[in-house]
């Protein structure tokens, strides 16, 4: 019944291929030179703040060790 389905519905749209599908990508997607500095400073935040965290953290370990009396 699905391959029915799927037949009647392909045999519907072959006549207007334009008009079944037709997405103009480039209306929703704006690219300029910007584009390319956003994704590096993006990525660039994403890599350097996990080893940012690290470093805070073991700075801050010693710190709260218990004397050895």
């Amino acid at each position: 019944m699905k391959r029915l389905c799927g037949a009647a519905a392909l045999a519907f749209m072959l006549p207007y291929p334009g008009t079944a599908f037709a997405i103009d990508s480039y209306r929703y997607l704006h690219v300029s030179i910007e584009t390319p500095w956003m994704i590096f400073l993006f990525l660039l935040v994403a890599v350097f703040v996990p080893f940012i965290l690290m470093v805070a953290l073991m700075w801050r370990g010693p710190k709260h060790k218990p004397d050895d009396d």
